[in-house]
């Protein structure tokens, strides 16, 4: 689930709301920050775009105004252009000799997009345009650079890159009927990706999946524009308990244009979220799971006699992450597996038939991201919270004796991008009081080099009076110390009280207390803390990077803990000296919306004021995937939808509550804020409603957002 923005990184688990849309520079005074200094980007900061390491490991490029330019690792100094040519991104063939350039897109879901690409032969210098030129969706090269694969209007096609011939491999792709290699809707939106498709590692097969949507319920939505007559979206969205798109997987094989059905009968088969080319020829691991995500297969499938065997079965009694699966496969085909099993995210080491050989990394911190794996020294290369869940540190870690060595910053947010023969890396780093830097480091983490800094950026914020996010703890009913953040106005006077602005999103294993630096609403919250509020965060039960138990004790009643730890954590600040508890208010977006509107109902003897804008208000409304992951189908778990249902409990509302949505929000619809506004009626409750028209789950375009957000900051300043 996702909120949408011109710049974005938006999910059910983890929500970024960006604030700079800004076009043109004005010459602001001083001492303040405002929507408009924020809107026009004055605090805009700088990063780098698209890097990639080349093979040799001695060279990264990024894109650039002009063209994709090459690095030295060991200089730091540009070479010079790989490509000329102004490119949206780009993807290399597996030995570099050529690459495919997108020219132009448009988008079509959250990952989806039509594009229109060139492939360059990086040897003899000759472009190619893929698909005569017309628009392609998720476009990938043989392992042998001979050819690409791709969809278009909802079939299957490859393209030699030799002869130029287009071969079609799926004949029956239509538009809310049949999708070839391609996710629907609901798999794009909560499996993480849009292609279902991958090529075997010797060339000679794709595997892909066939989605069967035409019983799978459609949802219209109208579009107002400036038309006579309203026009309508219609896509197949899926609700909970409803039906989804039957699946199925196939093999193309090249060699003789045979395509052949996967008999996947024997095995969980109602979902097939991820195809993965493993390291062996004629192989690809499909994973796949049944309607309840508590139990996920492992399958090898061999594409030469389509025999299918099972490596094992990941289970949970609860919930595995079906959106978030990891699954490397290394040279000897032996592959590293994520899992939750000992209560923490942890990577597993399996022998290529499927037997574990060792649990490599263990602790009560979690593995939250997987860089790769270096032969020679026989380490692999991961990002972790060792250093507390509100960090993201580097570490290489032998895969065989287990010893591990950190090569980031030991606090902060920490990524790296690693050079091919893993010499060297670019570290990017962030602390909620330092903007993001970009370093260029040895193997072993010792510093090279800094690429860049954002020290420009921070020094608008700080003589604009910019105050720093303090961390803290705060206990629950279980005991639990949860993450908190607090931001304080930079003339704080403890012995005054101060009214609480409380702001989190709240979804499972999402996080939004984290020491990293925040482009988005930060920004606006530093805003109202210059206007005498103080803002704060929490980050009670369900959210991330915690362990499992912390995480997955709200299943089957999605809402209940979340707001429980809301209303436990307002009184808290509430018992505080500088805190005035008659003038404490709370917003959220998305699965925060919904907190929002629990916590104006459920919590409304605590809550004076509260915004939430495009909320679930009903889990019945929203899509089959991400619902049922946590609470079953409405069938099997009537109460678990309607206990925590915001509508369920109107009749509490108390306080002054802005309800704000987009009428074409293709994600949570505005279904959900309708139904909330007629039970607030019906009970004779007064509140504020915007309605923004055609616009989606993000609400921007045009004056968009600096209008909500100036809605939103009047809001706050009349009625808390």
């Amino acid at each position: 689930m996702f909120i949408f923005g011109i710049q974005y990184n938006f999910t059910m688990k983890k929500l970024i709301l960006t604030l700079s849309l800004a076009v043109v520079f004005h010459n602001f005074a001083a001492q303040e920050i405002t929507l408009d200094k924020i809107y026009s980007g004055y605090y805009r900061g700088k990063g780098i775009a698209g890097i990639t390491s080349m093979k040799n490991g001695e060279n990264y490029l990024v894109i650039e105004k002009g063209g994709i330019a090459r690095y030295s690792y060991k200089t730091s100094q540009k070479e010079g252009n790989l490509v000329d040519g102004n490119f949206e991104s780009y993807e290399f063939s597996d030995d570099e000799s050529k690459i495919l350039l997108l020219k132009e897109s448009q988008p079509i879901y959250r990952h989806s997009f039509l594009g229109m690409y060139d492939v360059k032969d990086l040897k003899t210098g000759k472009t190619i345009t893929l698909n005569e030129g017309k628009p392609v969706q998720e476009p990938r090269f043989s392992p042998d650079a001979s050819k690409v694969a791709f969809v278009a209007e909802n079939n299957l096609y490859y393209q030699d890159l030799s002869s130029g011939k287009i071969t079609q491999i799926t004949q029956d792709g239509k538009k809310n009927e049949i999708l070839n290699g391609l996710a629907d809707w609901v798999y794009e939106e909560e499996f993480g990706h849009a292609r279902l498709y991958e090529w075997t590692k010797n060339s000679d097969a794709v595997v892909f999946v066939k989605s069967d949507e035409k019983e799978v319920p459609e949802i219209y939505i109208p579009i107002y524009g400036k038309m006579l007559y309203p026009a309508e979206m219609r896509y197949k969205y899926p609700k909970a308990g409803e039906k989804n798109s039957v699946v199925s997987a196939y093999i193309f094989s090249l060699s003789n244009g045979k395509l052949s059905k996967i008999n996947l009968s024997s095995f969980k088969n109602y979902y097939i979220p991820n195809v993965i080319q493993t390291s062996a020829a004629d192989e690809i691991v499909l994973v796949t799971s049944e309607r309840t995500q508590n139990a996920s297969d492992v399958l090898k499938v061999n594409t030469k006699t389509g025999e299918v065997k099972k490596l094992f079965t990941e289970t949970d009694d609860k919930w595995i992450d079906t959106d978030n699966i990891t699954l490397e496969f290394l040279d000897d085909n032996s592959f590293l597996w994520g899992s939750e099993r000992d209560g923490f995210r942890h990577l597993y080491w399996y022998d290529k038939d499927g037997k574990l050989k060792k649990q490599v990394t263990k602790g009560n911190w979690e593995v939250t991201d997987y860089y790769g794996f270096n032969p020679k020294s026989k380490e692999i290369y991961v990002q972790t919270t060792e250093k507390g869940s509100i960090n993201k540190v580097v570490s290489k870690i032998n895969i065989e004796n287990g010893k591990a060595q950190l090569i980031s910053n030991a606090e902060g947010n920490n990524s790296a991008n690693f050079s091919k023969n893993y010499n060297y890396f670019i570290e990017t780093s962030s602390t909620a009081s330092k903007p993001y830097t970009f370093v260029l480091k040895d193997g072993n983490g010792k510093v090279v080099k800094e690429l860049q800094n954002n020290n420009e950026q921070l020094k608008k914020l700080q003589s604009d009076n910019f105050s720093v996010k303090e961390f803290i703890t705060i206990p629950n009913s279980a005991g639990d110390q949860m993450n908190a953040w607090i931001i304080k106005p930079k003339n704080f006077d403890p012995k005054k009280k101060y009214p609480l602005f409380m702001f989190q999103y709240s979804g499972p294993g999402s996080q939004q207390v984290a020491n990293s630096w925040d482009n988005g609403n930060a920004l606006w919250f530093e805003m109202l803390a210059q206007k005498g509020y103080i803002v704060a965060c929490v980050d009670g039960r369900g959210t991330g990077y915690k362990g499992a138990r912390f995480k997955k004790v709200t299943y089957k009643n999605l809402g209940k803990y979340e707001i429980e730890d809301q209303i436990t954590a307002a009184k808290w600040f509430g018992n505080q000296s500088y805190i005035d508890k008659t003038r404490i208010g709370i917003f959220g977006w998305s699965f925060g919306g919904y907190m929002a509107s629990l916590a104006m109902t459920k919590g409304a003897d605590v809550f004076k004021m509260g915004i939430a804008v495009a909320p679930v208000t009903n889990w019945r409304y929203y899509d089959s995937v991400y619902t049922e992951r946590f609470l079953l189908t409405p069938q099997e778990n009537p109460e678990g939808y309607d206990d925590n249902s915001p509508t369920t409990h109107a009749k509490l509302l108390k306080g002054k509550f802005l309800l704000i949505h987009g009428t074409a929000d293709d994600n949570v619809h505005f279904q959900n804020s309708m139904e909330f506004s007629e039970a607030l009626i019906q009970n004779k409750k007064q509140f504020d409603f915007m309605a923004y028209p055609d616009k989606n789950h993000g609400i921007y375009g045009g004056q968009t957002r600096p209008q909500l957000y100036q809605k939103m900051t009047d809001f706050i300043l009349e009625n808390l």
